[in-house]
Formats: structure tokens, C-alpha cells, sequence
């Protein structure tokens, strides 16, 4: 089992979430977060002055899933979330780390089951 952490831009939510859907993955928790990498915040208008915000909105995304559905997860949020053909900074980035176990409150089931 796996845990997928996906960053990306919020307005690229919709399309993932669509994409995800058609590869059958339906499970995710996704919450607006903020933070910088390479874009190093951004400036803005504000009252016609120019401000610059050093955070950058975001959305994460966590998907827990079975060993063979993460190359499928992660190529399907790479095409859907990708701005363009060749992308831009900021498309943001996905994170793999191992997954002890899961439970399923409802009925204790644990394990790749519980998914």
C-alpha cells in the first residue's frame, strides 16, 4: 500500500479528480494549502499597488492505494494536472511513501481490504 501526495494548481482540481475517476480510482482527500517552491510566491495588485504574496494557493490531494493502482494514479494526475503540453512552473509535484496499514472504522477490516 502506498500514500500519494499530490500538490497541484486548484484550478487543475476538477480535471484530476475526472481523470482519477476514469483510471477507477475514486478515493481521495484533498484541502487547500499553501507554500512556495520555485515560483517563490507571486506579485499582485492590491489598491493599484503592486504586492507580493509569498505563499502561493495549492491544493493536496492523498490517495491511499493498492501497489498496482500507483503508477496508474500518478501518471493520471501527472497528464491531468500538467498546464499545456510541456507544463509550467508551478504544476507542482507528487510524493510516494509507504503505507503501514488502514483501517476501516465501519467494520475493522485492515490492510489493502480497508482501501
Amino acid at each position: 500500500m502506498k500514500l500519494i501526495i499530490a500538490i497541484i494548481r486548484p484550478e487543475k482540481l476538477d480535471a484530476v479528480r475526472r481523470a482519477l475517476n476514469a483510471v477507477e480510482v475514486f478515493r481521495l482527500t484533498w484541502m487547500e494549502v499553501y507554500g512556495f517552491g520555485r515560483q517563490k510566491g507571486q506579485s499582485e495588485m492590491f489598491r493599484t499597488h503592486e504586492v507580493t504574496v509569498n505563499y502561493v494557493r495549492k491544493i493536496m490531494l492523498q490517495i491511499a492505494v493498492n501497489e498496482d493502482f500507483v503508477e496508474k494514479t500518478v501518471n493520471t494526475i501527472m497528464e491531468a494536472a500538467r498546464s499545456g503540453s510541456q507544463g509550467r512552473v508551478g504544476d507542482g509535484k507528487i510524493f510516494i511513501l509507504p503505507l503501514e496499514n488502514c483501517y476501516r472504522i465501519r467494520t475493522g477490516e485492515q490492510g489493502p481490504e480497508a482501501i
